[in-house]
């Protein structure tokens, strides 16, 4: 039943821990190996760095909510709604690059 999520290779749930510097100051985030490929592929589109994109996201939660409880949940649920919502980002994406030309 569960052949395809127990074959898996074991790197891709592997713990991987990043030093990020969000305005200036450094922290490290801890993550498996599968969600930084995804926050990868996310700032690829978005057209920056993995760095830059953390950053960004950070910035707009704290906008909108005045806090963050757990940076790194809220990047593995980013990576999630990510891979449920390509589509809608990539118009997202196509749209603010129409207003920036």
């Amino acid at each position: 039943m569960c052949n395809v999520f127990a074959s898996q290779d074991p790197s891709t749930y592997a713990s991987e821990t990043r030093a990020i510097r969000l305005h200036g100051h450094c922290t490290s985030i801890r993550l498996e190996a599968a969600f930084w490929r995804i926050l990868e592929r996310i700032a690829e589109v978005e057209g920056t760095s993995v760095s830059r994109f953390l950053t960004t996201l950070h910035d707009e939660v704290l906008a909108r909510r005045g806090e963050i409880g757990n940076f790194a949940s809220l990047l593995r649920v980013t990576c999630l709604h990510w891979l449920e919502n390509q589509d809608r980002h990539a118009e997202e994406v196509a749209a603010r690059r129409r207003l920036a030309a």
